[in-house]
C-alpha cells in the first residue's frame, strides 16, 4: 500500500502523470489493514477502556463485567455480520469507480471482522461461564499492569 502511493506520487509530481487505480486499491488496503487490526487489536486485549469502575470490584465483581462485556461484544459482532449481510446484494451489484471491483471484496471484510472478534470474545465468554479464566486475564481486563507484572514474574 505505501509503495504503491509513494510510487503514484512520484508519478504524479515528477512526470506528471499517475496510476489512477493506485489511489483507489490503496483505501481498499487501508478499510481492509484497519478491520484486520482492530480483529488483531482485540486479541491482544489492546482496545481502549474504562476501568474505573471495574478497578473498585473484587474477583467476582470482575469477572461478572468481563462476562458482560464479552456478551455485549458478541451482540454487536452479529448485528455487524447482520447487516454485513443484509447489504451485500446491494455491495455485490455496485463497481468500484476505476477498478470496477465489486464493492462487496472492500466492506465484505466486515464479515471477517464479526466472526474474529465475535470467535475471540465467545471463547472468553466460555471460558469465564466454564470458571477457567485466569488471573492474569483479570489483570489484562482491568487494566491492572502492577498485577500483571507480578503474575508473569516481571514485577520488583
Amino acid at each position: 500500500m505505501a509503495l504503491m502511493v509513494f510510487v503514484n506520487v512520484v508519478l504524479r509530481y515528477g512526470f506528471n502523470s499517475g496510476i489512477a487505480i493506485s489511489e483507489e486499491m490503496a483505501r481498499f488496503f487501508f478499510i481492509w489493514l484497519t478491520f484486520i487490526g482492530a480483529v488483531v487489536t482485540f486479541h491482544e486485549h489492546g482496545h481502549l477502556g474504562v476501568e474505573t469502575l471495574v478497578r473498585t470490584f473484587g474477583r467476582p465483581g470482575r469477572v461478572i463485567c468481563m462476562g458482560l462485556s464479552n456478551a455485549m461484544i458478541i451482540f454487536c459482532c452479529a448485528i455487524l455480520f447482520w447487516g454485513t449481510w443484509l447489504q451485500m446484494p446491494i455491495n455485490a451489484s455496485m463497481k468500484a469507480p476505476v477498478s470496477g471491483m465489486p464493492m462487496i471484496g472492500v466492506f465484505g471484510v466486515s464479515f471477517f471482522t464479526a466472526i474474529g472478534i465475535g470467535l475471540i470474545a465467545t471463547v472468553r465468554l466460555i471460558r469465564i461461564l466454564l470458571g477457567r479464566v485466569t488471573e492474569y486475564e483479570i489483570a489484562q481486563f482491568v487494566g491492572d499492569y502492577d498485577d500483571m507484572d507480578a503474575l508473569t514474574g516481571r514485577g520488583e
